[in-house]
């Protein structure tokens, strides 16, 4: 793709998310799409949002799951950017039926950063020393392509289908916690609908962030000490909409909760 078709699409989704419209796939109009075009999509998608307004806070990598992966059929991981337009607080109310279009939400670890991470190289034990703490965290994550039809290159040109998320309770020192064994137990409106262990994302939470870690490095991107970064869903996608409560705990971390309006 040239630079004039990348910052086309770049602002065709950040149109498409500010009027809830959704796009055909890229991947079905632009059949050279590679993985370096759509991460420039995105990054002109994020321009728009920084000049709207909106400042980066953090970043995160979704896609980690079997389950997720076998639910969107994408076999990899994607990445991207968070703004402080996407970030709620515990027991705030969550105005997906004003904000996104086809949300669904998953239960994941986020990591707060006190010192900055740039790939390559970098190791799991580099993370856990980089990591102030971790936090039980809601992501609801929102696709501006219709019906989820999404290929890898559709959902990092969207900035890895990011929506809102919310951080949880408690705040704990990552080394006093089995990120790969710790379990979630997830429920909607009163009822457990799914449990996992960290282990289900690419067999632990660590390794999830060493990747992004060193896989922005490409791109000459760290990930920032204060940085949130999400490292991506323990449990299957859950659709929601306006009138569902939601919570999860993870055992050794703490709970988190959003009720959607």
């Amino acid at each position: 793709m040239d630079k004039q078709q990348i910052q086309a699409c770049g602002d065709e989704l950040f149109e498409a998310m500010v009027q809830r419209k959704a796009l055909r796939p890229l991947t079905e109009r632009f059949s050279e799409i590679t993985l370096d075009d759509a991460y420039n999509i995105s990054l002109r998608m994020l321009e728009r949002r920084l000049v709207a307004g909106e400042r980066i806070i953090g970043k995160k990598i979704g896609v980690t799951s079997k389950a997720v992966q076998n639910m969107l059929n994408v076999h990899q991981p994607d990445f991207g950017y968070l703004t402080d337009a996407m970030a709620f607080s515990q027991g705030e109310e969550m105005p997906i039926s004003t904000r996104l279009m086809q949300p669904r939400a998953e239960g994941e670890i986020a990591f707060i950063l006190k010192k900055d991470l740039l790939g390559p190289g970098i190791t799991n034990a580099d993370v856990l020393a980089a990591t102030e703490c971790v936090m039980p965290c809601f992501e609801v994550v929102d696709s501006r392509i219709e019906n989820w039809q999404i290929k890898i290159q559709d959902t990092i040109a969207d900035n890895a289908s990011c929506g809102l998320f919310v951080l949880g309770d408690r705040a704990v020192d990552p080394r006093k916690v089995d990120l790969a064994t710790c379990g979630m137990v997830v429920e909607k409106n009163g009822s457990v609908i799914s449990t996992g262990a960290g282990a289900a994302a690419l067999g632990s939470p660590v390794n999830c962030v060493t990747w992004l870690a060193n896989t922005l490095g490409h791109f000459g991107i760290p990930l920032k000490a204060g940085e949130v970064i999400l490292s991506g869903s323990l449990v299957p996608l859950e659709p929601v909409q306006a009138g569902d409560f939601m919570s999860l705990s993870i055992g050794g971390i703490g709970k988190a909760s959003v009720r959607f309006v």
